[in-house]
């Protein structure tokens, strides 16, 4: 009769003997198995052309800035309301200039402190306006752009004047002379 250690090794060897038969029957069930068949291809119609493939147009050009309306308000100046809009008061002023010929810069009766409550005045928050340089030619009369734009305007500090008074500017309804 077999002793102790000899009946351990035959079971030892039985279990590996074991365990490796069980992972070949894994392996060849899965080997035997029946796979799906793929589907018919789809044929195209016969007369038919095939679908065009997209082409790709132009890319979607950004939106331009879009300009505001502001109302004047009594103890308003155009650097006060300028600071608002985060532009200048230059700017404001030529964006203006066909509507309230006193705010043409270019003009011997150019007056920014004769704001007058009630106006309506185009604003572009965050923009600059360049003038367009000079010609030699003065009949060509190009029409001012904005050229420049900064970005939303900021607020002004809490602790800034509501009213936003300069000493250059005199506010609207005063009389600047």
């Amino acid at each position: 009769m077999p002793s102790g250690p000899a009946i351990r090794r035959r079971l030892g060897l039985s279990v590996a003997l074991a365990a490796l038969a069980l992972s070949l029957a894994g392996c060849l069930t899965m080997a035997t198995r029946p796979t799906a068949s793929p589907g018919p291809t789809p044929v195209p119609p016969t007369g038919s052309a095939p679908a065009p493939t997209p082409t790709p147009g132009p890319p979607t050009p950004s939106p331009a800035p879009t300009f505001a309306s502001y109302t004047v308000r009594a103890g308003d100046n155009l650097t006060a309301i300028a600071r608002r809009f985060g532009t200048t008061p230059r700017s404001i002023a030529y964006w203006n200039r066909g509507t309230y010929p006193s705010l043409d810069p270019e003009s011997p009766k150019y007056a920014p402190n004769s704001l007058q409550i009630g106006w309506v005045l185009r604003v572009l928050p965050g923009g600059l306006y360049t003038p367009p340089p000079e010609t030699d030619n003065p009949s060509l009369d190009v029409t001012p752009v904005p050229t420049e734009y900064l970005g939303p305007p900021t607020e002004p500090p809490s602790d800034a004047p509501s009213g936003g008074a300069s000493p250059s500017a005199a506010p609207a309804g005063s009389s600047g002379g």
